[in-house]
């Protein structure tokens, strides 16, 4: 095994084209687990920057310089940290989104409903608490956050009206036949 992947490694084939994703090679459930880890993995990083946003939050309160203790920092600089946050809430709800959907018809897929939905809403208050109001226009926060599940629904819908639909058997008496 080693062998082989240093021969492959070494030709001029990349390691991108070793490891990627084969439908005739790899299992879904592995592909799934893939997913579910990764998606984790994105959702904690994105979570923590949330709540923790880059360069932290004032410590104590400046009126002169109009800042507040509990506020993030990066937000002095409106424009990057608008980018931060629109960028960060999105990711945190794709992978929110990935979890859900790869975690459908698991047993306790209720109880995975339930705490993927409290982790977004104690994303969303945090993000509220550590950005002062002046600087971000919070609709554009919440579609963000939105955006991945309307995005996935459309996309559903869409599949659903102009296609992929598939071929329903035909019923005739005494035995079914497949068009």
């Amino acid at each position: 095994m080693l062998k082989r992947l240093y021969s492959y490694l070494s030709s001029e084939k990349s390691w991108y084209t070793y490891f990627r994703y084969e439908e005739n090679k790899d299992k879904p459930n592995d592909v799934r687990n893939v997913l579910l880890v990764v998606s984790t993995v994105i959702a904690a990083v994105t979570f923590q920057a949330g709540i923790n946003p880059p360069g932290g939050v004032w410590q104590e309160d400046n009126f002169i310089e109009r800042h507040f203790a509990g506020r993030a920092i990066y937000a002095s600089h409106a424009g990057a940290y608008y980018v931060f946050l629109i960028s960060n809430t999105m990711a945190f709800s794709a992978s929110a989104l990935v979890i859900i959907s790869l975690t459908h018809r698991f047993p306790f897929h209720l109880e995975i409903l339930v705490a993927t939905f409290s982790m977004m809403v104690t994303y969303a208050s945090a993000i509220f608490a550590v950005t002062p109001r002046e600087s971000v226009r919070f609709r554009y926060v919440v579609l963000a956050g939105f955006g991945p599940f309307i995005f996935r629904g459309f996309i559903r819908l869409s599949n659903k009206i102009f296609g992929q639909q598939k071929a329903q058997p035909e019923v005739t008496v005494g035995r079914v036949s497949h068009q």
